[in-house]
Parts: structure tokens; sequence; C-alpha cells
């Protein structure tokens, strides 16, 4: 008799996070019937900041954030999956990257992770209330402030989310940050982006705060005072029909120097193997199984999932269920920003955002922030060689 193989991952608590992931386990189990996978959830919050050195403990396969990968690489707490997946797969998955997806799961020459979901904040609306209130799509940071003063923008301002933003705006005014090992950013890139985003961030209900995007979405879905939100990470779910009350539509962003769009922070997921795992070939096959193009566009997004591969972002039926998410949103993913992946990263990233969000609720000057900001980043650097 054949034994039975049990495998338990962990997830993060949205339906675009938990359901793929259980429709996949079942499908694999029936398709290899001594396999039995559960899947559990933990918050988002936890999904950023709790250490998958921990995770790797107790589950076999995790679904993690790509700035673990110095990390994974470092402590060795999960597999390369380069060590159990063929090369023409793995051509394939880099191929069809959709943006840095990909690369953002490698680190010193392996992959840690396979890039099952791609996001970057984008825009989203609710083309019902810009009617109503007589207002089209802004295109300029001028038109995104005059919906600003009507009340009808929202942005995610939980400190992760304030951090990945503030990159996005110094990325867009031309400089990325942590891209010398001495500051985060220019000062005088930085003044502006800061100044540019107090002046957004004044005009804001301040319950947002303390909302994640999915909290932004739900807002904008639940009620009808929101009309725009011009970067958060993006949730196709919001955009299919039945899903919410209102049908959100999600958009590229506005510019800000009237050439080039927003270049927003790369989100998204990946799937890893623990290196707990005592199947890690087995693991692997479904590792392979969920991140196939065939899955991603149909069993993994028909289940409430974002796929990862490009083949889905472009297919005709995936987009004609979400109102064009995927095609109207892939631009923004092409050219989104890599954030910083190094051993110690992950420090700067659970606290950089609080520097930063208590200065857009008026705490503080520039010079201060940039300065916090730099030390803390100097503190990372000195984790990265410990």
């Amino acid at each position: 008799m054949e034994k039975t193989i049990n495998l338990k991952g962990i997830t993060w608590n949205h339906s675009r996070g938990l359901l793929p992931m259980v429709a996949t386990a079942q499908r694999f189990s029936e398709l290899y019937p001594q396999v039995n996978i559960t899947w559990e959830k933990r918050s988002l919050q936890q999904f950023a900041d709790f250490s998958i050195q921990e995770l790797a403990e107790r589950f076999d396969l995790l679904v993690i954030d790509h700035p673990w990968a110095g990390f994974a690489a470092k402590t060795k707490s999960i597999v390369p999956l380069d060590s159990y997946l063929s090369d023409d797969y793995l051509k394939d998955q880099e191929e069809h990257s959709v943006g840095q997806s990909y690369e953002s799961y490698t680190y010193d020459g392996h992959l840690w992770a396979l890039p099952i979901d791609a996001a970057t904040p984008v825009a989203a609306s609710r083309p019902d209330l810009l009617a109503e209130k007589g207002f089209s799509l802004p295109q300029s940071f001028e038109d995104l402030m005059a919906l600003a003063n009507a009340g009808l923008v929202a942005f995610a301002g939980i400190p992760i989310d304030v951090l990945m933003n503030f990159y996005t705006l110094c990325c867009s005014l031309g400089e990325d940050p942590c891209h010398n090992d001495e500051t985060v950013i220019s000062t005088e890139t930085g003044v502006r982006a800061l100044q540019m985003y107090r002046q957004l961030a004044s005009k804001i209900d301040p319950a947002n705060f303390n909302r994640n995007p999915i909290q932004v979405y739900e807002a904008m879905t639940q009620t009808d005072h929101i009309a725009y939100c011009p970067f958060a990470y993006g949730y196709a779910n919001y955009s299919r029909n039945g899903y919410a009350r209102k049908v959100l539509h999600f958009h590229d962003m506005i510019s800000v120097n009237g050439k080039t769009n927003l270049r927003s922070t790369l989100g998204g997921t990946g799937l890893a193997i623990s290196a707990k795992c005592t199947e890690p070939e087995m693991a692997a096959k479904y590792v392979e199984f969920v991140g196939s193009p065939t899955c991603q566009a149909t069993l993994y997004f028909e289940s409430g999932g974002q796929p990862g591969h490009l083949a889905a972002w472009k297919n005709e039926e995936v987009n004609r269920q979400s109102q064009q998410y995927f095609a109207n949103t892939l631009p923004a993913l092409q050219r989104a920003f890599l954030r910083p992946r190094y051993h110690g990263s992950m420090y700067f990233q659970d606290h950089a955002g609080d520097v930063v969000r208590d200065y857009l609720m008026g705490e503080g000057d520039e010079m201060t922030v940039l300065s916090a900001l730099n030390e803390l980043y100097q503190q990372s650097k000195s984790l990265a060689v410990s």
C-alpha cells in the first residue's frame, strides 16, 4: 500500500491568498491520491512581518513575500527550487514573468520561491461615483489633488504601505531608493516626495491611516464615499462581478512629470518549500502544478487567485471576468520597482514605515524623517553582515 504524504501550508488571510491554495491542493490530491495538503492562514500584517524561519519549522509549504529572499539565502530555512524544478520549466517561468516577479525570488544564484501571484500598487476607481460627482480619471498630480479636495480619495495608510508608496514617489521623481550604502534617497528627491505625499495625505480621512489595501477596497465597495485610490496593491477580486457590493475598476496610475506614469513598488507572493519538509520532491510537484500556465489561467484564477504567470495576465477570458484588470494594470507591473532584499532589509521595512506615517499625520519635518530613515538603513545594513 502506498504511503500517505501529508503536507501543511501557510498562506495569508484573504480570498486571493487562501482559496486558490485550497482549490489547487484539492485538485492535486485528486491527481495524487496519496497526497493530502492542508492550508492554514495568517493575517496580512503577519504575512509581511513574521519570520519565515519560524514558519518553516512548522509548515512544509509557505506563501511568502519576496523581500525575504535574502534572508532565505542566508538562513537556508527554505530550499532552492532550482534543485527540484526542471530547467525547461524554470525557463518558461522566467520568460513569462510579470515584471520582475521571477527575479524578485532569486538571490545568490538560486530561486527561493515560485512567483504564483503578481501585484504592485495600481489605481482603483468607482466609475459610477466619478461620473456622479462630475470627475474623470485623474491623469496628473493636480487632477488627483482636485479629487482629494473633493473628499473622494483614499490610500492605504498603515506603515508598510506608506513606505512602499514613498518608494513609489521617489522612483517616479527619477531616483530609486536604497541604491547606495549610505543614504536611502538624496535629500532633494526625498524632500520633494515627502512634501507631495503630505499634501495628498492632508486631504484624506484619517481612518485611512489604519487601513491596508484590502480595507481600502472594502471601504470603496461597501460605502459610497471614496471614488478613487491613486495607489494601493491591486486586488483583482474586487473587479469581479459578485465579489463585493460594488465593482471596482483598476487602472495604471497618474503621472507626476507629464511623461511617465508612477513607478510603484513590486509586491506579489511566491510559493516556497521548507527546508524541514520531509517530502520535498512531492512538494515540488505541487509547486510546479500551481505555477503552471494552465493552472494559473484557469483553476488558480477561477478560485480567487491573482496569477503570477504572464500567459494568465494576457488571457482574454481572465480579463473578461475582471473588467480587464490584468490588461489595464500590466504596464504598471512591467515597470515596477524591485525593493531591497538583502538580509537585514526586513528590519528596515518593519520600522521605516512608522517614521514616514508619523510625518504624514503631521509630525516632524522632512529633514528629520530622512535622517531617521538613514539611521534605520545603516542599522539594517549592519544586520546584513552580522
